[in-house]
């Protein structure tokens, strides 16, 4: 679509419509962006623009996933491609700000905690745009995470924080945002986890890498403190051996973490390990059924965490902290850390104890994008 055009019908902003800008950049954002869209469609006074930045941009992370969650193809692609985090976001925040200008929206949603956030959060702000965080106030307390930065600096400008769990309402009210600002909606990643797991179960990933439910485990990293250190990625690799060993094991693997492999001396040393199978990123549905099946999910993800809290699935967290507290409490999440002996231990406990299904984390029941769009409809009255 021609940039300046909208979805709905009509090229003015009628008296009582709802501009709403909606931003989306990587994979992450990408499941929390379609039960947005689709909850959108039930209020006529929305008029939705969905933009998205290119930061991830390849057919597997990025146009894939819009065909399998029928996602709205967007409005409008900045295109920015990868670069350093200062590179990156620059160019997000150039490319954006005419947007905005053009447009005049109502409201700037941005979700997660990627550099698009905030780089269209601050575009957002300085130009007098309201700003609405979904997945407001999550907190790992270690600022060596760029993600940290992005969540700090994102609530600290925004007009409106959507949490997801109950955590982010604490650290919120710790850190002194108005009560008024904050609203405790639920998980949208979870929502559309709910609204694709019967579809996922169609899926023929197991039958294509013959593998039978339970009978394998699934591996993903991706976090520069894992992947670009050879000793800490060298730890890992002595952990994932062990537990290769003892069950079939699938590492969809990020294009930062391949990248790696040969660069820190580690390629033959994954090649050596026989039941290690080492495969491209695959689309949503592929992934979801594979988590699903599998035994344990090694992961240094903050989705993945919580959905294999709602899956029911063993999960080893390969972090020494989260900012998604609410997994570990009533969840089947584990924080391991990189010591390979720990990350053993733990897996071998995963393998020997069953997991019972936990208690669902309060409002993550496939409807907070619902609850998302009356809080901006309630906000614009």
């Amino acid at each position: 679509m021609e940039a300046g055009v909208w979805r709905t019908e009509g090229e003015e902003h009628g008296e009582g419509m709802i501009k709403i800008i909606n931003v989306c950049g990587a994979r992450p954002n990408f499941m929390k962006i379609a039960p947005l869209m689709r909850a959108y469609q039930a209020h006529e006074r929305i008029q939705p623009l969905l933009v998205h930045t290119g930061q991830h941009y390849d057919e597997n992370m990025s146009n894939l996933f819009f065909r399998e969650l029928e996602i709205p193809e967007p409005d409008l692609n900045l295109e920015v491609g990868s670069g350093s985090h200062a590179v990156q976001t620059a160019e997000i925040m150039s490319r954006f700000e005419p947007v905005v200008l053009e447009h005049r929206p109502d409201w700037v949603v941005v979700v997660g905690d990627v550099n698009s956030t905030i780089a269209c959060g601050l575009v957002a702000t300085k130009l007098g745009v309201r700003l609405a965080h979904v997945e407001a106030g999550l907190r790992s307390f270690d600022r060596s995470m760029p993600e940290e930065i992005n969540r700090l600096l994102t609530d600290a400008i925004s007009d409106m924080l959507l949490v997801s769990e109950p955590s982010g309402l604490e650290n919120l009210k710790r850190e002194g945002i108005p009560d008024e600002k904050v609203h405790f909606v639920g998980n949208v990643m979870i929502d559309t986890l709910r609204a694709n797991l019967a579809k996922a179960e169609r899926s023929t990933i197991l039958e294509d890498m013959n593998l039978e439910p339970g009978g394998f485990n699934v591996v993903t990293l991706h976090r520069p403190s894992n992947v670009d250190d050879a000793q800490t990625f060298g730890r890992i690799a002595d952990a994932l051996d062990a537990i290769q060993a003892d069950l079939p094991t699938v590492f969809p693997m990020h294009p930062r973490t391949l990248h790696n492999l040969p660069r820190l001396g580690l390629a033959e040393r994954f090649e050596r390990m026989p039941q290690l199978h080492v495969i491209e990123p695959l689309g949503y549905l592929d992934f979801l059924k594979l988590m699903a099946k599998a035994a344990v999910v090694v992961t240094d993800s903050g989705g993945i965490q919580e959905e294999t809290t709602v899956l029911g699935v063993c999960c080893l967290t390969v972090r020494e902290n989260t900012e998604r507290p609410v997994t570990l409490t009533s969840g089947t999440n584990t924080l391991v850390g990189t010591d390979p002996d720990l990350l053993v231990a733990a897996y071998r406990r995963c393998r020997a104890t069953p997991v019972k299904q936990p208690p669902v984390p309060e409002k993550w029941d496939g409807k907070a994008a619902d609850r998302i769009a009356d809080c901006l409809i309630a906000a614009s009255q």
